[in-house]
């Protein structure tokens, strides 16, 4: 069976400027792909090729087979899209936007009326269809924002972070229908900064910074091409040197690489345990007044580190 979708060598510049800058990667029909990296990272301008709002500088893509480029109709009518902003009417209910969005679909009358509901229900908002968008929460605003990109039923969604500035519990309902929407055959590219939703939602994760896609693969996959680094993360006081902290951590057998980040330092390295002591010591003769030392096992956000250097949610 085809890949859903087809990236082939995806180019984005403004100017002197690549925002996406070669990227190629499939998703196959019913999987959850995920592209984790921190803000500017290109994602959401990849994102915005694939469902022709830009125009790539170079390359194509083909979804359910049709090109980006040239057939974008048959591309708009088989994806469907939740933008990182809330695409809503305030003063237009929840039922009135719906409407709205399901009408540039070409849905109408009986049809229209039953995706509308069917939706509703699904996000656990039909008691609130006759409110006006002003009303609602943040998380609420996302979920409609969700609803409007599945009335025409696409078989491929675009999801650019779609948890971002929302409370916990509309952030683990979204999460939740997410995958049940997965279960359900939905296919979806999901588009994130945090570690953890790319961890628990995704099939295949694709790291990306700087408008380069770095690497591809499952957890496990991506786990083994940088090996089983643990990240001891050193948080310190504010007015400490990192720059001489992470100089006299680089030398310790077993750390294979220091990274200095806003309130401290991240080292990667194996046998945590074993290096852990030695690590304290020569922080503190370095003049660091740790606040406090928190180790992580192998993950997603320890290959990013691997990979680009740089922590996550920088």
């Amino acid at each position: 069976m085809p890949p859903i979708l087809q990236a082939m060598n995806l180019v984005k510049k403004f100017g002197d400027f690549t925002a996406v800058d070669d990227v190629s990667f499939e998703i196959m029909e019913g999987e959850i792909f995920s592209l984790l990296g921190p803000n500017g990272a290109g994602k959401t301008t990849t994102i915005s090729m694939l469902s022709t709002l830009l125009e790539p500088t170079s390359g194509d893509a083909l979804i359910n087979g049709y090109s980006i480029t040239k057939e974008d109709l048959q591309v708009l009518n088989s994806i469907g899209i939740v933008p990182q902003e809330v695409a809503l009417y305030d003063e237009l209910t929840a039922l009135e936007n719906l409407n709205y969005w399901g009408k540039l679909y070409n849905l109408r009358g009986r049809k229209l009326s039953q995706r509308v509901k069917e939706v509703l229900e699904q996000i656990g908002l039909t008691d609130r269809a006759k409110d006006r968008i002003k009303t609602y929460s943040g998380g609420m605003k996302r979920r409609i924002n969700i609803a409007a990109g599945l009335l025409h039923q696409p078989k491929l969604l675009f999801m650019d972070e779609p948890t971002a500035g929302i409370d916990p519990q509309s952030r683990r309902m979204i999460l939740n229908m997410v995958k049940e929407m997965n279960q359900q055959g939905m296919s979806i590219l999901y588009t994130t900064h945090y570690m953890e939703e790319a961890q628990e939602l995704s099939d295949r994760v694709g790291i990306i910074d700087h408008g380069k896609l770095i690497s591809i693969g499952t957890q496990d996959e991506l786990t083994q091409q940088v090996g089983e680094n643990d990240s001891i993360r050193i948080e310190t006081d504010p007015t400490d040197d990192l720059a001489t902290i992470a100089a006299s951590l680089e030398d310790i057998d077993d750390v294979s690489k220091v990274i200095i980040e806003a309130n401290g330092v991240t080292l990667l390295g194996r046998n945590a345990g074993q290096i852990l002591a030695p690590i304290v010591n020569r922080a503190t003769q370095a003049g660091a007044r740790i606040r406090s030392i928190e180790v992580i096992e192998p993950n997603l956000e320890t290959v990013f580190l691997q990979l680009t250097g740089r922590a996550l949610r920088d």
